[in-house]
């Protein structure tokens, strides 16, 4: 992938970030494509984005065929799901301003390339208290 993308649910017609997706990285919907369901978030390019779509029944093909190539899916699978897993726990582990503050300190990139308003819906807080923890710092 070259550029950025959004997941996200839309609730009431706002959408709640789940997760930022920048250049070399993968973007999936890890239910969707285990459970062969409709997908209950989406997808969405932020800026001028670029990807390669991998056909899932063409890369079960290749995962038969290669155990290379199994090895790395699973890898990058592992890799998105400990993601979502790490985001998901911040939730009811850390305060918001800790949510923040491990934002910063993990992700500083994010903040030149997402508008406030979308950084503060993955974080789950207002706009406003985003507002006040960066000034703080």
């Amino acid at each position: 992938m070259e550029g950025s993308c959004k997941s996200y649910h839309n609730l009431d017609g706002k959408d709640i970030n789940t997760a930022f997706h920048f250049e070399n990285d993968f973007v999936t919907n890890i239910q969707s494509l285990t459970s062969q369901q409709p997908a209950s978030s989406s997808i969405k390019a932020l800026e001028k984005t670029t990807v390669a779509i991998l056909n899932k029944n063409k890369l079960l093909a290749a995962y038969s065929a290669s155990h290379e190539i199994e090895s790395f899916g699973r890898k990058v699978l592992e890799l998105l799901l400990t993601r979502q897993t790490l985001h998901t726990e911040s939730f009811k582990l850390l305060a918001p301003k800790q949510r923040f503050d491990h934002l910063v300190a993990t992700q500083p990139d994010l903040l030149q390339r997402v508008s406030l308003t979308q950084v503060a819906s993955y974080l789950g807080i207002s706009r406003e208290s985003l507002s006040r923890f960066r000034s703080a710092r």
